[in-house]
């Protein structure tokens, strides 16, 4: 049995065999578009010819930003595990070995999309201009987002699984109905991303969100971020098919790009906003990575997986291959690669030391903005909370 999968831009919708078995890990399959190998080195195949030209018409200047974004947004992803680790942080949830999918597709959007993302899209949040301290500042509980969602286009963090598809997808109908899509505007018409995991395609939040943007063609663009774990459960615990090909079961197109490859990323991404804001409806971009660090710091990834799978991956690093092109293209020397990590020295010292100027937050303060109104359920926990902090008042 066979049934359309991706459209291409300019081609008709390819076929893929839906009875195939999920690729093992580190192995995308021969659908996945891919630009860049894991060596660095420039491929032109079928799957990534259409996509190709988003690349090409990428400055040098364009191109060293990629890279600057990939190592600047790890360095703050590693200094805020550590300062977990030193108590300064409640939790952390690390991107590692998903910077080149996040960046990829945080650098497609225009300035009047709108993105919605999980808890773990940090190195979208740096694409959108949202200051690093106020991320660690909501994980530190010092505040509940910290940055303006209206001016950033970038909504608040969403902790509940999949519940931030059904918000895009909301969104997005919402934009269609003020006639900002499909106007031929460049500056006006705006499409939504919507990113979530693997696990979360489990979540019914995703299938309906699937099933109400494609019966009302809302500019919405999925992004999946398929890291391989949903905490501890492995993709074939999850899906049967690729999850991509799911696109195709509620009537719109779906692609898996390999999400280490930032340039892919950037470029399949692109076409698929410019479709949404278009007015031809969603578009699910399946992203195929791989977390290479725990779920949470509240999680311990070797009870689950093997060291070998994660070798396999290390192998993969976006980072590492991006920087391999450049170089070998002339696109970036030695001088940028030091300005760059010189940069990322500064931006985690800026990091550390603006969290460790954080207040310690105030426990009672969790109560509030709970709801819009004073409510006294809420009221009373409050008051019974302050009596048991005071009761420690003098205790040694």
């Amino acid at each position: 049995m066979t049934q359309p999968t991706t459209t291409p831009p300019g081609g008709d919708p390819t076929t893929a065999d839906l009875t195939a078995p999920t690729p093992a890990v580190g192995d995308g399959g021969p659908d996945m578009v891919q630009l860049l190998t894991p060596e660095g080195e420039r491929v032109e195949t079928p799957n990534g010819a259409p996509y190709a030209p988003y690349v090409d018409a990428l400055t040098d200047d364009e191109l060293r930003g990629f890279y600057r974004d990939l190592v600047l947004i790890r360095r703050v992803d590693a200094e805020a595990t550590a300062l977990q680790r030193q108590g300064e942080l409640g939790i952390w949830a690390s991107l590692l070995g998903q910077e080149a999918a996040q960046v990829g597709s945080g650098r497609a959007l225009k300035p009047q999309d709108y993105a919605f993302p999980t808890y773990r899209e940090h190195g979208v949040a740096w694409c959108r201009g949202v200051d690093p301290l106020n991320l660690l500042g909501m994980f530190r509980g010092v505040n509940n987002g910290g940055w303006d969602p209206n001016e950033k286009n970038f909504h608040l963090y969403t902790i509940i699984i999949g519940a931030q598809t059904l918000h895009a997808t909301g969104y997005a109908m919402g934009i269609q109905r003020d006639g900002a899509v499909g106007t031929g505007d460049p500056d006006r018409d705006a499409a939504v991303i919507a990113y979530f995991g693997d696990g979360a395609s489990s979540q019914g939040d995703v299938s309906e969100s699937f099933g109400f943007s494609a019966v009302y063609n809302a500019p919405v663009v999925f992004f999946c971020q398929n890291n391989q774990w949903a905490i501890s459960e492995p993709n074939e615990k999850q899906t049967r098919i690729p999850l991509y090909q799911r696109a195709r079961g509620f009537g719109f197109p779906g692609v898996r790009v390999d999400g280490n490859d930032v340039l892919a990323v950037y470029a399949v991404t692109k076409h698929a906003l410019e479709e949404a804001r278009s007015g031809q409806g969603p578009f699910l971009v399946e992203a195929y990575t791989y977390r290479m660090g725990a779920h949470t710091t509240s999680d311990d990834p070797t009870k689950y997986r093997v060291s070998a799978e994660v070798e396999v991956w290390k192998l993969r690093d976006p980072i590492a291959r991006l920087k391999a092109w450049l170089a070998h293209e002339g696109k970036a020397d030695a001088a940028f690669f030091d300005q760059v990590e010189a940069e990322g020295d500064e931006l985690a010292a800026h990091v550390r030391q603006g969290t460790l100027a954080m207040p310690d937050p105030e426990g009672a303060s969790m109560f509030e903005h709970v709801y819009v109104e004073p409510h006294p359920h809420v009221a009373a926990q409050r008051e019974e909370f302050v009596r048991y902090q005071a009761s420690f008042e003098g205790a040694h």
